[in-house]
C-alpha cells in the first residue's frame, strides 16, 4: 500500500485526503497541529486546528483567516479520509492528526511532550498502523525533571533575589512556555510582570480556560516593585534596552536547551532551568511504544539516532526531511536553517516586542527567539 502521507514543496501530504498538514507554504487546505510560527504560517485559503487552537491562531495568523475549528475526538471526511484531533500535550491547543483511509491508520503527531502540563490537554496515545513523531530532544542525554521540582527551583530563585532587592528575569517562549512558566510561580512573593509579547497571549489563555496567576505590564508596575517582581519575556528581550528599566537583577533562561551546560554559557544568563514543552528520549519512546505503531517516520530533531533505535528494536522506521523548528524556540537550535522568506511571513505578535514601548526593544536576528525555550 502506498503511504497515506508524503512530503511535497509545500509540506507533509495526505495524498487521498487531498490535504497538507502544517505546510510551510500556501497552500488550498491546511490541517494545524499547534500556533506555533515553523507549524502554522499565513497564507492557506482554509485552516483545520484544534476547537482550543482556533483563537491562538486567529490572533497570530490575523481574525480574518478561514479557520474551522475541530473538538478533540470529533471526526469529519474529507475525500474518504476520516479526519480526528487528539491532545499532543505541547501547548494550548496542540494536536495529533489521526488519518483513516480503507482501514489504514496513519497519526502524525505534531510537537508533543508526555509529561504533567496544567496548560494544555494531556497527551493522549493514538493507536495506528504509522506513526509521524517528532524528535527535537532524541537524544539519550535528554531526560527531564519532575516538573514540580523545576517550579521549585525557579520560586527558590526568585524568593532569594526578592530577598536581596533584585528583579528576577525569567526569558521563555511567548507562547507556551511563558505560560507554563506562570502557571508555577508562587504570587505571594511579589508581583508577576509580563513583557507585552506574553500578556495577549496569558489572556487567550484565562479566555480559554485556563487558571493562571494575576499579572500585569511594566506600564502598570511601580518602579519599587521591580526589587521583587518576577518578569516573563521573550527571549529577544534578553539584553536589550528594555531590561535595562528594572535595575539591578538576575535573569534566568527555562529550555530543555538547558540541559547543556554550553546553551547556558552562550545565553549569558545567571541560571538555566530545564524545561521544555517537547517530549525528552525516554518520553518519545513511551508515546512511540503507546501508539502499537509497526512503521514510524521521524521529523525535526535527531532524525538518524531515533531511527537506528527504533530500527534496532524491530521497528520500520525511516526519517522525514521538513522544515518545522524556525520559529518554535526549541525546534531551532536542532535544525537553524531559515524556511523561504514567502513561507515565513511572521505573524503578528512575532517580532515579541513590548507593546508600551516598542522601540525600545533590540530586534531578535532570524531564528534567534527560536534558539531556546
Amino acid at each position: 500500500m502506498a503511504d497515506m502521507v508524503v512530503v511535497r514543496k509545500e509540506g507533509l501530504y495526505c495524498v487521498p485526503g487531498d490535504f497538507y498538514i502544517d505546510p510551510w507554504r500556501p497552500v488550498e487546505r491546511a490541517v494545524i497541529t499547534h500556533a506555533h510560527g515553523d507549524h502554522a504560517r499565513w497564507g492557506h485559503r482554509h485552516y483545520l486546528a484544534s476547537s482550543p487552537s482556533v483563537n491562538i491562531l486567529k490572533s497570530r495568523l490575523g481574525a480574518d483567516i478561514n479557520i474551522e475549528g475541530l473538538d478533540y475526538g470529533e471526526r469529519i471526511v474529507r475525500n474518504g479520509v476520516t479526519i480526528s484531533l487528539h491532545p499532543a500535550g505541547h501547548v494550548l491547543g496542540s494536536a495529533q492528526i489521526r488519518m483513516e483511509h480503507q482501514g489504514e491508520i496513519w497519526v502524525a503527531s505534531g510537537d508533543y511532550k508526555v509529561g504533567p502540563d496544567s496548560t494544555c490537554a494531556p497527551f493522549e496515545p493514538v493507536r495506528c498502523h504509522t506513526f509521524i513523531t517528532e524528535s527535537t530532544f532524541g537524544l539519550p542525554i535528554y531526560r527531564w525533571d519532575p516538573q514540580q521540582d523545576v517550579f521549585d527551583d525557579i520560586n527558590a530563585w526568585w524568593r532569594a533575589n526578592a530577598a536581596q532587592g533584585r528583579a528576577s528575569i525569567l526569558y521563555g517562549y511567548s507562547f507556551g512556555k511563558a505560560q507554563r512558566l506562570l502557571s508555577g510561580l508562587d504570587p505571594s512573593i511579589g508581583p508577576i510582570v509580563c513583557h507585552g509579547a506574553v500578556e495577549p497571549l496569558n489572556r487567550v489563555y484565562r479566555e480559554g480556560g485556563v487558571a493562571l496567576p494575576p499579572t500585569q505590564l511594566v506600564s502598570e508596575t511601580d518602579k519599587a516593585d521591580f526589587k521583587h517582581a518576577i518578569v516573563l519575556a521573550p527571549p529577544s528581550a534578553s539584553g536589550s534596552t528594555w531590561t535595562r528599566r528594572f535595575g539591578d537583577y538576575s535573569d534566568a533562561f527555562a529550555s530543555g536547551w538547558m540541559l547543556l551546560r554550553g546553551a547556558r554559557r552562550r545565553r549569558g544568563v545567571d541560571r538555566g532551568f530545564v524545561l521544555s514543552d517537547h517530549a525528552d528520549w525516554p518520553g518519545l519512546l513511551e508515546a512511540i511504544r503507546a501508539t502499537e505503531a509497526q512503521q514510524v517516520i521521524v521529523t525535526h530533531g535527531s532524525i538518524p539516532v531515533l531511527v537506528r533505535w527504533l530500527c534496532q528494536i524491530g521497528l520500520d522506521a525511516k526519517g522525514f526531511d521538513t522544515e518545522y523548528g524556525e520559529e518554535d524556540d526549541e525546534s531551532a537550535e536542532a535544525a537553524p536553517a531559515p524556511a523561504p522568506a514567502s513561507a515565513t511571513t511572521p505573524a503578528p505578535g512575532d517580532e515579541e516586542e513590548d507593546e508600551d514601548r516598542r522601540e525600545e526593544v533590540k530586534p531578535a536576528a532570524p531564528g534567534e527567539e527560536a534558539k531556546d525555550a
